[in-house]
């Protein structure tokens, strides 16, 4: 019997509802669940892995996926809400408010979760994806693991992921060039051996164990911040997976981060 074809990308780990206020649109959204969402629309073959609720929009976001042709066979649905963020636009910017964890304060990866992850060429989660402490269980898989440490690289949610990490990405669009080095080789001693940090407005800069490589954006009309930092990581990965340079996965990262700053959500 023919082995399954490897598929690219199993994202794991937080979904959320973004609830915009005022005026209460909604749309889908999470670190993992977006770059799944993003690679799909590239023509990559993606899975997402977390946890709905078995209420509506529980219902909804399962479908939305199917939609993008990603693969949420396993997805838990679980007795309860799926987890909500408020958020408001102040221009163009998206600004968090109260978190619902609903559901996913229950997630981890089940025993049946780790052939299927094995079933991927690399493995993709986060800061508030909820399975740091099962890294080395998905380490074992002989798999590279990506993980986004948000704007907290330092937390010790990060400190117990980092060591399990090959790519590692954080934002910072504060900091300078200098102090943004040193947060950069504070995070790759920890144990990736690339790191990327995205800097809104002024690029990204990318460090392979040697050199410090930047890259800036591509200039586009901002409608809504969110989900931006998670294309990058998408264009990013999908590049890295083909063998491309570091500075041309850089400059892909860029050009998906434009397109999903075009429209509003996420993505809808």
């Amino acid at each position: 019997m023919n082995k399954p074809k490897a598929k690219l990308l199993a994202c794991v780990g937080d979904n959320c509802v973004d609830y915009y206020e005022p005026g209460g649109h909604a749309y889908f959204g999470g670190n993992p669940l977006n770059v799944a969402v993003y690679a799909a629309e590239m023509g990559a073959e993606a899975s997402y892995l977390g946890a709905v609720g078995n209420d509506r929009y529980g219902r909804e976001l399962l479908s939305a996926l199917k939609a993008r042709r990603v693969d949420s066979s396993h997805v838990q649905i679980l007795e309860g809400a799926t987890a909500l963020t408020h958020v408001t636009l102040e221009e163009g910017n998206r600004v968090f408010g109260d978190y619902e964890e609903g559901v996913m304060a229950d997630f981890a990866l089940r025993p049946e979760d780790y052939p299927f992850l094995a079933r991927h060429r690399l493995i993709v989660s986060g800061l508030w994806g909820k399975i740091e402490k099962q890294l080395p269980e998905v380490r074992a898989l002989q798999r590279p693991i990506a993980f986004d440490f948000a704007e907290r690289p330092e937390s010790e949610t990060a400190l117990i992921a980092a060591p399990f990490v090959d790519i590692a990405f954080f934002s910072d669009d504060l900091s300078d060039l200098s102090q943004l080095r040193e947060r950069i080789l504070q995070l790759q001693r920890l144990g990736p051996k690339l790191v990327i940090a995205t800097r809104g407005e002024h690029g990204s800069l990318a460090f392979d164990g040697k050199n410090f490589i930047p890259q800036g954006i591509v200039p586009c009309p901002v409608v809504d911040t969110m989900g931006a930092g998670d294309s990058f990581i998408a264009g990013f990965l999908l590049n890295y997976l083909k063998g491309a340079s570091l500075q041309a996965c850089l400059a892909a990262g860029a050009a998906k981060s434009a397109e999903t700053l075009s429209h509003p959500g996420a993505w809808s």
